[in-house]
């Protein structure tokens, strides 16, 4: 049987660390408006970090489905850019010590790599373990950005009612993660930030935004956002200027409005979806979209 340990590799020599934070964000699941790769970057441009662990990406990817980008100049192969599923250590705005995961979703051994995580965990004294990612909804970007966390004790989870009952998804290694840290004992939560569906393929700051705040209320670390907030006004202005230009599309944009607005006026509502008005359908709403934005790169 493999031993979890045999999966990644520390450091010699870790500073003492006193029941940190772990973070994680894995490419390849679901990230609809680059949310958590934006988190990902954000994080790792503006505060101290380093590597002080990897994991064994020859063991748990296949390259044949993600192929790594090689250089070829003129005559020779030049550089290779390896893949990496890295362990940071990264100090927030305060000074404050946490570990931040980061690196492709394996595509084997997601058993094997979650008892590593689970290893790692037990190792260095880890309190809480938590991810997020962006999911596409069929709401609109003139409302509040929403959320929907989970995690393994409901007390690690606070705000508004789920917009979700019971449902089947296909699985990711990080849910997977989070299921084995529960059965172990162990905290662990999540954030998935509702994007609307029409910009679920664009990077979307604002929902980046209410991740990372999501993150540091949950965690209590100090995560400055100012340049993801700009970078979300902007965004937002650009998505404001193009939709100002189609009746159509303003009209698809109301439509969402009123679906969100009775979802959020009612108590009793089950699901985004339960309401009596005559909507849109989501597939309806995205070819309005497409088929606009279409226009507008014809238009250059």
């Amino acid at each position: 049987m493999l031993d979890p340990e045999d999966l990644y590799e520390l450091d010699a020599e870790l500073p003492e660390l006193s029941r940190p934070v772990l973070l994680h964000s894995l490419d390849g699941f679901v990230d609809a408006g680059s949310t958590s790769r934006l988190v990902r970057e954000h994080i790792l441009d503006t505060l101290d970090n380093r590597v002080i662990g990897r994991f064994d990406v020859d063991s748990l990817m296949d390259y044949r489905a993600r192929r790594p980008v090689m250089t070829y100049d003129q005559d020779h192969w030049d550089g290779y850019d390896a893949p990496e599923l890295a362990v940071h250590l990264v100090e927030d705005a305060t000074g404050s010590p946490f570990l931040f995961l980061t690196g492709p979703e394996p595509d084997r051994l997601w058993e094997g790599f979650s008892t590593g995580v689970r290893s790692l965990v037990e190792r260095l004294g880890v309190s809480l373990t938590v991810g997020f990612h962006g999911i596409p909804m069929g709401v609109p970007h003139t409302r509040p950005v929403g959320v929907t966390p989970h995690g393994t004790r409901p007390e690690l989870l606070t705000g508004p009612r789920p917009w979700f009952g019971r449902v089947q998804v296909p699985g990711s290694a990080s849910a997977l993660l989070e299921l084995r840290l529960g059965e172990a004992g162990h905290n662990a939560m999540g954030f998935a930030v509702h994007v609307p569906h029409y910009l679920a393929q664009s990077n979307y700051p604002a929902a980046a935004v209410t991740a990372l705040d999501a993150v540091a209320a949950a965690t209590g670390l100090v995560l400055p956002n100012d340049e993801l907030r700009a970078a979300a006004v902007r965004t937002n202005t650009e998505i404001a200027d193009q939709i100002a230009g189609s009746d159509e599309v303003e009209k698809v944009v109301q439509a969402l409005e009123q679906q969100y607005d009775a979802f959020a006026g009612s108590a009793d509502r089950e699901s985004l979806l339960a309401s009596e008005q005559n909507m849109p359908t989501a597939e309806e709403l995205g070819a309005e979209f497409e088929r606009f934005l279409a226009e507008q790169d014809g238009d250059g």
